[in-house]
C-alpha cells in the first residue's frame, strides 16, 4: 500500500456533486468574470475570517504584492519578511521594486521571531510581513506590538494556515491588509489559481477592488493603473463549496498530526512540530526534522510513502536574490530548518493505517 504525499481522492469524492452542479451554474450563467459568485464568496470568506472585507483576486502572489502596493509600498522602501519562507513572500516585495529584509524564525515553530524584529527596522522600514507557516499562526500579539512601535504596516501572508489563529483570532485578520492563495494544495484550494486579500479597512479593501480590475471601478474609466488580477467567477464558485467543508478537513488535518504525534514521539532522532503558546495549528504540513533528512526521504520513497521537502533552498541562498549579498551561514536557523525538515502525507481523508504505514516505515529506518 503506498501513501502519497496528498491525495484530493476523499475530498473530491465528498463534494462531486455540488462542484458538478457550481459548474453547470456558472456555465447557465453566462456572466463569467466579477459576477455573484465572487461576490458570494467574498462576502463568506470574510464572514468566515471574521473581517469586514474579502477582495477575491487570481492568486496569493496578486494578493500580497497588490496588499504592499495598496498600502504605498515602493521604490527603496524595506519590509520585513522571515528567512524562512516560500519565495512568493519576497517577490511580492521585489516586484514593488522595495527591499526584503530578512529575519529569522524560531527554530521550533519555523514562524518570524518576534525578538529579532526591532533590530531589522531601520528608517526605510514600511511594513512587517508575517507568514503563518505550515499552518502555525505567528505570535501575532508581539508583533502587532512593534508595529504599533513604529508606526509600521502589518501585511500577513495567510497563504497556508486558513483558519488557524492565536489567542482566539483568526489568521488573516491582524494587519492592515492580508494576502492568501487558495492554491489547489492548499486547505482551502480552489481547482486552479485562486487568491484573496482580507482587511477591515474599507476604504484599502475598494481600492484594491479597483487596482485588481484595470484600476476601474466602472468599465471603460480607468482612475488609476491597475492590474488584471481577478479571481475567476468559476473558481469562486468551488471555493464556495469547499468553504462549507473547511472546519471538518481542519479538524481531520488535527487528528492525523495527534495520530503522527502518538507513533513519532519516542524516536529521539526526529524533531516534532512544536506549536507556540496561544497559537493554534491547522497542518497544511506536517513538517519532521532530522539531521539525516535526505537518507531518511529516499528510505521513505523506498517504502511507497511520498514526501516534500518545504523548502530546500531558503531565498537568501536563491539564485534570484544574490543581488542581497547574502552568503551561506548568514541566517544559520532558515537553513538548518532547510537542511533537517521534511513534510509527511497530510491530506482530509488519510485514514490511521495510513499514519501507520508512514510512521512504521520511518520506525525502521531509525532502526537501521
Amino acid at each position: 500500500m503506498k501513501v502519497p504525499f496528498l491525495s484530493f481522492e476523499a475530498t473530491n469524492e465528498q463534494i462531486r456533486t455540488q462542484i458538478t452542479q457550481a459548474f453547470k451554474d456558472v456555465f447557465e450563467s453566462q456572466w463569467y468574470i466579477l459576477g455573484n459568485q465572487v461576490q458570494q464568496f467574498e462576502q463568506a470568506y470574510a464572514s468566515f475570517n471574521k473581517v469586514g472585507h474579502c477582495v477575491g483576486v487570481a492568486n496569493g502572489l496578486d494578493a500580497l504584492y497588490i496588499s504592499l502596493k495598496a498600502l504605498g509600498i515602493s521604490t527603496d522602501d524595506e519590509v520585513i519578511v522571515p528567512s524562512n519562507t516560500y519565495i512568493a513572500t519576497l517577490l511580492a516585495v521585489s516586484y514593488l521594486n522595495a527591499k526584503a529584509v530578512l529575519v529569522e524564525p524560531r527554530l521550533d515553530t519555523y514562524n518570524i521571531n518576534p525578538d529579532f524584529i526591532e533590530a531589522a527596522i531601520t528608517s526605510k522600514t514600511k511594513a512587517i510581513m508575517p507568514v503563518h507557516l505550515y499552518g502555525q499562526c505567528c505570535e501575532m500579539d508581539a508583533i502587532m506590538t512593534i508595529a504599533e512601535k513604529y508606526g509600521l504596516y502589518v501585511v500577513e501572508d495567510n497563504a497556508q494556515s486558513q483558519g488557524s489563529s492565536y489567542k482566539g483570532r483568526l489568521a488573516g485578520s491582524f494587519g492592515n491588509v492580508n494576502g492568501t492563495s487558495f492554491y489547489p494544495g492548499k486547505n482551502l484550494g480552489a481547482l486552479g489559481d485562486a487568491g484573496a486579500v482580507t482587511t477591515g479597512d474599507a476604504a484599502l479593501a475598494e481600492k484594491i477592488r479597483v487596482l485588481r480590475n484595470y484600476g476601474s471601478q466602472k468599465k471603460y474609466y480607468n482612475e488609476v493603473i491597475g492590474h488584471n488580477m481577478r479571481l475567476d467567477e468559476l473558481q469562486a464558485a468551488f471555493l464556495l463549496v469547499k468553504l462549507q467543508y473547511l472546519n471538518d478537513w481542519t479538524e481531520q488535518r488535527q487528528q492525523i498530526a495527534l495520530w503522527y504525534n502518538e507513533e513519532l514521539m519516542d524516536i529521539e532522532e526526529i524533531v516534532l512540530p512544536t506549536i507556540a503558546d496561544g497559537a493554534s495549528h491547522v497542518y497544511h504540513l506536517y513538517v519532521i526534522r532530522c539531521t539525516n533528512r535526505d537518507a531518511l526521504q529516499k528510505h521513505l520513497a523506498e517504502k511507497g510513502v511520498g514526501t516534500l521537502i518545504h523548502y530546500p533552498i531558503p531565498p537568501h541562498l536563491q539564485k534570484a536574490y544574490s543581488f542581497l549579498g547574502h552568503k551561506k551561514g548568514a541566517f544559520p536557523v532558515a537553513e538548518e530548518i532547510a537542511d533537517t525538515c521534511l513534510s509527511l502525507p497530510m491530506w482530509p481523508g488519510m485514514t490511521k493505517q495510513d499514519v501507520i504505514k508512514v510512521t512504521s516505515a520511518i520506525k525502521d529506518f531509525s532502526l537501521d
